[in-house]
This record gives C-alpha cells, sequence and structure tokens, in this order.
C-alpha cells in the first residue's frame, strides 16, 4: 500500500488532525491565563483521546499502515513536546525536566532508526505506554494549572484541587518512567546489536 493510498483512512485523519491541532495550541499557550489554559488543556485532551482512538481503530479495521506508523508517534512526540516547551517560559514546568524528555525521546528515535536498518525489531515494552499516560494527565494538569473550587456548579472554599500541583506530580512520575523506559530500551538495543 502506498502512502497516499494509506492516508485515505480514519485512523491517519485523526493522527493529522492531531498534528493540525499542534499550531492552535501553541497559539493559546502563548497568553498567561486560566481561559487560555482550560482552552489549551481541552485541545490537549482531544488529542489525548484520538492517540489511543486511532490506534485502537487502525487495530479493529485492520488498516495498520507504514504511514501510520510513522505519523502516530511523531504526533505523539509533537503534540506533547508543543505543549512542555510552551508551559517554560509560564514557569508550570522546568526546563532541565523537558530537556531530559526531549534528550530521551531523540535517542531512542534514532536507536530505532539505527536497529531497524539492521533490520532488527526491538520491542516496546509496557514502561513507555504507561510513560505516556503519565505525560498526557501531568500536562493536562500543568495546562489547567489554577486552582479550582467549582464542582458540579457549587463553589466549596474548603475542597478545591491546585492543578499545578496535581500536573507537578503526575509530570515527576513521568519523568521517573521516561527514565526507566529508556534505560530498559538502551539495555535491550545493546543486547541486540552486540549479539
Amino acid at each position: 500500500m502506498d502512502c497516499r493510498s494509506g492516508l485515505l483512512n480514519l485512523p491517519n485523519l485523526l493522527t493529522l488532525g492531531r498534528i493540525a491541532c499542534i499550531p492552535l495550541l501553541v497559539v493559546l499557550l502563548l497568553v498567561e491565563g486560566r481561559a487560555s489554559s482550560f482552552w489549551a488543556a481541552m485541545i490537549f485532551s482531544l488529542g489525548a483521546i484520538t492517540d489511543w482512538l486511532d490506534g485502537y481503530l487502525a487495530r479493529k479495521w485492520q488498516v495498520v499502515t507504514v504511514l501510520g506508523k510513522f505519523l502516530d508517534p511523531l504526533a505523539d512526540k509533537l503534540i506533547v513536546m508543543a505543549a512542555l516547551i510552551m508551559l517554560i517560559p509560564h514557569g508550570r514546568v522546568p526546563a532541565w525536566a523537558v530537556f531530559v524528555l526531549l534528550a530521551r525521546e531523540i535517542i531512542i528515535t534514532g536507536l530505532r532508526s539505527i536497529a531497524s536498518s539492521e533490520g532488527v525489531v526491538i520491542a516496546a515494552s509496557n514502561l513507555g505506554k504507561y510513560k505516556t499516560i503519565l505525560q498526557m494527565v501531568a500536562i493536562i494538569g500543568l495546562l489547567l494549572h489554577y486552582d479550582y473550587y467549582w464542582f458540579f456548579g457549587l463553589r466549596y472554599e474548603w475542597l478545591h484541587v491546585s492543578m499545578h500541583r496535581f500536573g507537578l506530580l503526575y509530570f515527576y512520575f513521568a519523568l521517573v518512567l521516561t527514565l526507566w523506559s529508556g534505560i530498559d530500551y538502551l539495555v535491550k538495543f545493546f543486547r541486540v546489536i552486540s549479539r
């Protein structure tokens, strides 16, 4: 199947839609404020849902394509990195941690390319999936950022949620899993290459 015919299926269109949302997310994050943060979180959440949905539909309908295999992880990395980089100037996430995440993604992508060029497939572990889920949850919290007192249309002063603290907690969990999954992949890579 060529790239052109592989493009015309719903899973790939969902993935392309996720990529198309990135400029809007970036524009919203240029402005500091509760409303822009809320809408950025909604767009990112929609992207997270389509990340799950496009893979589910591709497998269910058996329309897994080479283009989809390339676009899906690319879309994930682009939307995650766009959100995190745009959050740095607002002081919502430490720059050093974003660098660590970016470095891990670049290193693992490079190693996957090397392995692939040698005809070697290194199976991804569940650590990578858990890392992605934690990153998505963390980023939604960091995007929402503000304290929220409203639940089901009522305001409770004594019951509030600091989305920034919530997001940071999950962000650091995600950072640990990011490093762990990266080291796991490095070990597998060198074990396979040294044979």
